[in-house]
């Protein structure tokens, strides 16, 4: 086998198409966002990736059937009054090793600049270390023009964070896009990095779909957030029975937490 492999399921001609990646990272605000705006288009299965990069494991279906992990490849045809139409990038894992993760992105970037991709969108979660009650949206952006247009979107660049840059896949699809010349942007939701976050990826998704032109209905994903907090309410009322500690924004330095993914 192959270090990674891109396996085509369908073969397509696409409209000046944009990558959106959401993939596995801190409060997987990425990876819900991806996945609920592939079933919310709904899109189509393109291709899947296979690596050596993935960790040494197949999931087992309800069936018993198994699979092996993989990132996957979706496209969704926009109507014929929209500019674009989208390739989605989500998955099981990003890469396990720093050289996996160039290895896959460039991988992955060299296949979707064949069909005619030039920008990219890249969404993640952004740790605070405490309960975001109503997240904001950080960005970070390849040229001016971007950072300029996502402002009128709500979008908050700041001088501090992210204070240690962009690490793993939402970085690095950005980075390396540039070499195959992809322009784009990093949208990042605060989340607590303590849970699965569905708030924070509504809050990612609701700027994406306003800069996509794309209506979304976030009901589905509301749900799943009141039911998150359902949870953290009684986890919450649990630690106070036992007299634990909950977590504080001074709990844990703020270096550890400050990762994006």
């Amino acid at each position: 086998m192959e270090d990674v492999v891109i396996r085509t399921l369908e073969k397509v001609t696409l409209r000046d198409p944009i990558l959106v990646e959401g993939l596995p990272g801190v409060g997987n605000v990425g990876k819900l966002a991806a996945d609920y705006l592939r079933e919310q288009l709904p899109a189509k299965p393109l291709a899947t990736i296979y690596s050596k990069f993935f960790p040494p494991q197949v999931y087992v279906g309800e069936d018993g059937i198994i699979r092996l992990v993989s990132n996957d490849l979706y496209y969704w045809k926009a109507p014929t009054s929209g500019p674009h139409d989208l390739l989605v990038l989500g998955g099981d894992y990003q890469g396990i090793s720093p050289e996996g993760q160039y290895e896959i992105t460039e991988r992955v970037l060299d296949y979707c600049s064949g069909l005619g991709v030039h920008e990219v969108y890249t969404l993640a979660g952004f740790a605070q270390g405490r309960v975001v009650e109503q997240p904001r949206v950080l960005g970070a952006a390849t040229v001016a023009a971007h950072v300029e247009a996502l402002k009128r979107y709500g979008v908050v660049f700041s001088r501090n964070d992210p204070g240690g840059g962009l690490i793993g896949a939402s970085g690095l699809f950005l980075g390396l896009g540039r070499l195959f010349g992809m322009e784009g942007a990093c949208l990042m939701g605060e989340t607590s990095g303590y849970f699965v976050d569905p708030r924070s990826a509504e809050a990612v998704l609701k700027v994406l779909g306003r800069v996509l032109g794309i209506e979304i209905d976030f009901t589905a994903l509301e749900a799943k957030a009141k039911e998150i907090d359902r949870i953290a309410q009684k986890i919450h009322e649990a630690e106070q029975r036992t007299g634990e500690p909950t977590p504080t924004p001074g709990s844990t330095p703020r270096e550890d937490l400050g990762y994006i993914g």
